[in-house]
């Protein structure tokens, strides 16, 4: 098989392609050929040397993959070779060949393409479980959502939209925000010519939001949650400060550290709001939840509610250039690897 290494934390130039023995599924599992792999923060954050939970480099990383069943391991039931699937990876995503255990393999529906079907795992299953899991997003809620021209934010708009009377607030560059307003974001804002927490206490007339979803992490926590109205929460996803430029500062590195707000019990009961943490990498012993979550984001694609947007599609031998697109923030959507 052929798969992208992480030969050694570093800059884009440490990715390499190889080959090596194909795998072999093992009880409970199926192997996929892959056709395409999503590519997300967390494995540039992994090249990086940033990402705690990634395995040790020289290794291939990669959360999902779309393709057909080639093999299958004793004990499966439901999946058969050749069927159209989709999966979720506890890394090894990116590669041309990997085996799965079954209970996180769910076969796609007819219309479904590969590459998109590569696009729902990560980046939908996060926002949905933000939303309706963590959250309980309900009728006329005010939320905003950082980076909102990547693929969290654009799968989080679009789902933000099935729910009635939902006002969204999105960061991102000017250039996005048609975009934006496409995927149903009512307040773009521009965030490197305006303060987002000035621009939305003006849009909200001083009452702030009821639900921030923030993948940037240190300073911005506490910034978020100044946002919030009584009753409001604040979800935690993500430290994509830490992933900006290819540069490790040691500078950057504590300043999002000591920015990270103190949070207790009694301040949080005194003031009526909630701070919640996602981490989907974290969330493996509950295949039975992740299965249930991705079950309905199959069925909203079946109805026309979603529909992943991809920013660009690269071969694996340009894995380079697709780990700085999503690095220098230029993606408009899903960046996807094809073998």
């Amino acid at each position: 098989m052929r798969a992208v290494w992480i030969t050694k934390s570093g800059g884009p130039e440490v990715l390499e392609v190889r080959e090596s023995p194909d795998p072999q599924p093992d009880r409970g599992e199926v192997r996929i050929a892959v056709r395409a792999c999503g590519l997300n923060f967390a494995e540039v954050m992994a090249r990086q040397g940033l990402y705690p939970d990634a395995p040790k480099p020289p290794c291939v990383v990669g959360y999902e993959v779309a393709g057909v069943v080639d093999a299958v391991g004793a004990e499966v039931v439901g999946l058969e070779v050749g069927q159209r699937v989709l999966a979720l990876v506890r890394f090894g995503g990116h590669a041309d060949s990997v085996c799965v255990p079954a209970s996180r393999v769910l076969p796609m529906p007819d219309g479904l393409g590969f590459t998109e079907g590569a696009a729902l795992p990560v980046n939908y299953l996060t926002a949905y479980h933000m939303l309706f899991r963590v959250a309980n997003l309900r009728p006329e809620a005010r939320v905003l959502v950082h980076m909102a021209a990547g693929g969290v934010g654009i799968a989080v708009l679009q789902l933000c939209r099935t729910v009635p009377g939902v006002v969204t607030f999105g960061t991102a560059s000017a250039a996005k925000h048609d975009v934006l307003r496409e995927e149903g974001c009512t307040h773009p804002i521009d965030y490197r010519t305006e303060d987002y927490v000035t621009r939305v206490r003006e849009l909200t007339d001083g009452e702030g939001l009821d639900l921030v979803l923030d993948s940037l992490g240190g300073r911005d926590w506490k910034r978020g949650m100044g946002l919030l109205r009584p009753v409001g929460q604040l979800v935690a996803y993500g430290f994509a400060n830490l992933a900006a430029g290819e540069r490790r500062r040691i500078r950057r590195l504590v300043g999002q550290i000591t920015g990270v707000p103190l949070l207790t019990p009694l301040g949080m009961m005194d003031r009526n709001r909630t701070v919640s943490g996602v981490n989907l990498g974290q969330l493996w012993d509950r295949s039975d939840l992740l299965r249930e979550e991705l079950t309905a984001l199959l069925d909203l694609w079946r109805a026309g509610a979603i529909t992943p947007r991809i920013d660009h599609v690269y071969p694996f031998e340009d894995a380079a250039a697709a780990h700085r697109r999503i690095g220098e923030r230029r993606n408009v959507g899903k960046v996807v690897l094809v073998p």
